[in-house]
């Protein structure tokens, strides 16, 4: 048994894609009982291996897997049982699909009234756009978040799923959760967490608008450091056309990279904080960068207080020394995927293994004292 953290507290999670899977994984990594309600597929012979789903969906390592026919009323039973002994439940249909299966918030809580039932979509449960469709880039333009990612040479980007999916997504949820967990171990009392990702991307943007608000970001692409109007805020290409970051906000990490870079006497570089200069600097900043492999850089800039880190694609962050001795990312069942975070001194998360749907499904049947012929003969499971 995982002596995580979140030992003992169980799960309920319905089948998705997105940020609801990963905050579930998350869960499991830190000791949470996670049973995944997966639909019952009609060819039992059509499953994949284990090997085949750790490469593609990882993100359900350390769960349990029982395969459910959700329009099947004793499927929908099936499920309630597993609701009525569960601390959590994740579920990430668009609004309204959750109650037409029967499966809605006040059917569970009458089940189980310290149940905390979390809703993740993107648009959230309410307001004029819940019902349509959309995808991380969508709901972090709403928000606001995606702005700060253009400048005056570039449009508004972030890479997918980052700012969104998971942070606006599944780290709010996971957040809401435990909250509401908290205030259920209290209270005895259960209650529904709406998680939107155009809510949550704006709540982890707080300070960019904290910026906004001070003048340091503006609505005016590339105007301020933090939107990379500053030679010395930004990514440069070398080179090999690798790439490199450079962001030294503070005065004596900023003098630090002027001398490395021999840049002390320049005047183009001699108050970090005129504007005025910014663009003829990030051009001689551009030129420099260019004479040299990111390599060197690294030999040169990495580990000194400059701020500075080369960009790494996500084959080459696997074997970079740091990450390996922090053991950022593992290998399970021959896939590589990354490692629980945060560390903990005491309760120590650990990564299972990733199951094929419905795996435990008759162990999970038979733990609920239901007849598993008769489900099977129903087409329940």
């Amino acid at each position: 048994m995982s002596q995580g953290p979140l030992a003992g507290v169980k799960v309920v999670e319905l089948a998705g894609i997105g940020p609801g899977p990963c905050a579930g994984m998350m869960l499991a990594d830190m000791g949470a009982e996670v049973t995944v309600i997966e639909r019952r597929s009609p060819n039992a012979n059509a499953a994949p291996t284990s090997q085949q789903m750790a490469a593609h969906t990882f993100y359900n390592r350390g769960k349990r897997s029982v395969a459910v026919d959700l329009k099947n009323p004793a499927g929908v039973e099936l499920v309630l049982k597993l609701v009525a002994d569960s601390d959590l439940l994740i579920e990430g249909f668009r609004p309204g699909v959750m109650e037409r299966l029967g499966l809605g918030p006040d059917v569970c809580l009458a089940r189980n009234p310290r149940l905390v039932f979390g809703r993740m979509t993107g648009w959230g449960q309410s307001g004029p756009l819940a019902h349509a469709a959309g995808h991380d880039p969508n709901y972090i333009a709403l928000s606001g978040a995606l702005w700060p990612g253009g400048s005056t040479d570039r449009v508004p980007s972030a890479p997918l799923t980052l700012v969104g999916d998971i942070g606006g997504g599944t780290m709010i949820l996971i957040f809401g959760l435990l909250s509401g967990l908290f205030h259920a171990q209290k209270t005895g009392q259960g209650q529904v967490v709406d998680a939107a990702i155009t809510d949550g991307s704006a709540y982890i943007s707080s300070l960019l608008r904290m910026m906004h608000n001070t003048g340091q970001i503006s609505d005016e692409p590339g105007s301020g450091w933090a939107d990379f109007g500053a030679p010395w805020n930004d990514t440069y290409a070398c080179s090999d056309d690798q790439y490199i970051t450079i962001c030294p906000l503070e005065p004596q990490f900023y003098a630090d990279l002027l001398a490395r870079l021999g840049l002390g006497d320049d005047p183009l570089f001699a108050d970090q904080w005129d504007k005025t200069q910014w663009p003829a600097g990030k051009q001689r900043m551009a030129a420099l960068f260019r004479e040299k492999t990111r390599d060197e850089w690294c030999a040169l800039l990495e580990g000194t207080d400059v701020c500075f880190a080369p960009v790494l694609n996500l084959t080459e962050a696997v074997t970079h020394p740091h990450n390996v001795e922090r053991e950022v990312f593992i290998t399970r069942d021959d896939v590589v995927q990354p490692a629980p975070a945060p560390r903990f001194s005491v309760s120590k998360p650990s990564v299972g293994s990733c199951p094929i749907p419905g795996e435990h499904t008759a162990e999970i049947v038979q733990g609920l004292g239901l007849d598993e012929a008769e489900l099977r003969e129903s087409g329940a499971i």
